[in-house]
C-alpha cells in the first residue's frame, strides 16, 4: 500500500459517540459533524493512528484510488499500523459537505507531504467520499481519489 491510500482515504467519519470532541447532533448540523470528522480522519492518518481509523471506516470499506486500485479497511489498518507513510502533511481544502438522508458526500482537494520507505513525497489530489448513517454512527464506507495533480 501506500500513500495514495491514506490520501484518499483521507477522509471522514466515524460514529459521533465515540469522537469525544465532535459536537452532538443536537447543537451541529449534520454538514458540521461529517466536516468535524473528516478532519478527525485526517489527523488519524497523519498520525498512522489506527485505532481512530478503525472506529471512522466501516468494516465493508472500498477505496478506488485513481490508478484504480481498491483498497479496503484492513489495507489502509495495515499501513497505519506498520507506519509505511509518515507525513508531514494531510490535510484537506475547499471542502464540502452534502447530505442526501443517510448518506453524506465530501469532496475536497487533499495536500499530501512525507516520507515512504525514506523516499519524500508530496502532491494534491481531488477526493470524494461517501459516508453512511448506521446504527453505530456516522461510518465512512466508500472512497474515490483522482490522480495527483
Amino acid at each position: 500500500m501506500n500513500k495514495a491510500i491514506f490520501a484518499a482515504a483521507g477522509l471522514l467519519l466515524a460514529s459521533v459517540p465515540a469522537s469525544a470532541d465532535v459536537p452532538p447532533p443536537s447543537l451541529a448540523s449534520t454538514e458540521e459533524i461529517v466536516a468535524a470528522l473528516d478532519t478527525k480522519f485526517q489527523a488519524a492518518v497523519k498520525a498512522n493512528d489506527a485505532t481512530t481509523i478503525d472506529k471512522i471506516v466501516a468494516d465493508d470499506f472500498v477505496l478506488v484510488t485513481g490508478k484504480g486500485k481498491i483498497h479496503g479497511k484492513a489495507d489502509l489498518l495495515k499501513d497505519a499500523r506498520e507506519k509505511t507513510d509518515t507525513y508531514e502533511h494531510q490535510e484537506d481544502s475547499q471542502r464540502t459537505v452534502r447530505v442526501f438522508g443517510d448518506m453524506a458526500i465530501v469532496t475536497a482537494l487533499l495536500w499530501v507531504k512525507g516520507m515512504e520507505a525514506s523516499k519524500p513525497f508530496e502532491y494534491k489530489l481531488w477526493f470524494s467520499d461517501i459516508y453512511q448513517k448506521r446504527p453505530e454512527g456516522w461510518r465512512y464506507i466508500f472512497g474515490q481519489a483522482a490522480q495527483p495533480l
